[in-house]
């Protein structure tokens, strides 16, 4: 009697009930819409009222993606300095992506990138994380005031694709979806399939999920530069 499958049999049965969780964080000043655009892609709506982050927020969503389970924690980080300075080497351990979100009707949220840069440099020195560029609130059309053409370079110029969204708007909620799935189908492809034994193996819970969700999603419409991705 076989007790046990062949060792071709293993890795699939593994592959089958693991479920992989990725960190990912999400940065940029206060009210840009940090809060909005996690709560849009874990709950899949509009939050009818939010506050200032203090400290961190975490949420998080499974995916199948290619029949495995991919869970997504989602940490919005908040964008006041004040609260930030005691949490700042909490936000980033063992991080798997960063997400830069800036307001396209602010210019002083896209002019201050470049300080949200230097603190992930600094805090994962060497680091090839994935590393995301997000301009929200492109609702706002008679408002706004961050040409696509200068945020284009800004990306270019860091090596990150760009994504225009929304995440009032229900018209383009599957353009967030497109911004956490690039980095699902990223990190996937990137990242080994770790064993069961691993730290960062996790049991699959129901009520740590959200809704799962196909992998075709309609990006009519959607501003976006992939140029940096290889995925």
């Amino acid at each position: 009697m076989t007790l046990l499958p062949d060792n071709a049999q293993l890795p699939a049965l593994v592959h089958k009930h693991q479920k992989r969780t990725f960190k990912i964080i999400i940065i940029g000043d206060s009210n840009v819409g940090k809060t909005c655009l996690t709560f849009r892609f874990c709950a899949g709506r509009y939050p009818k009222k939010t506050e200032a982050t203090i400290g961190v927020d975490f949420r998080e969503r499974t995916l199948d993606i290619d029949g495995e389970q991919v869970t997504l924690q989602l940490w919005d980080t908040a964008g006041q300095e004040r609260f930030r300075k005691s949490l700042v080497q909490h936000y980033y351990r063992n991080v798997n992506a960063v997400v830069f979100v800036y307001d396209v009707t602010n210019q002083s949220s896209f002019d201050e990138l470049p300080l949200w840069i230097a603190e992930c440099d600094t805090q994962c020195p060497g680091s090839k994380i994935p590393r995301i560029l997000v301009g929200n609130k492109c609702d706002l059309a008679d408002k706004i005031v961050v040409k696509t053409n200068d945020a284009q370079r800004f990306a270019d110029q860091h090596n990150m694709p760009l994504f225009e969204t929304s995440a009032a708007d229900d018209s383009r909620s599957d353009h967030v979806e497109g911004i956490f799935l690039t980095l699902a189908h990223k990190l996937k492809n990137s990242k080994p399939m770790m064993s069961p034994s691993s730290s960062s193996w996790r049991s699959s819970s129901s009520e740590d999920r959200s809704r799962e969700v196909g992998l075709k999603i309609a990006l009519s419409g959607f501003r976006v530069s992939m140029t940096c991705f290889d995925l």
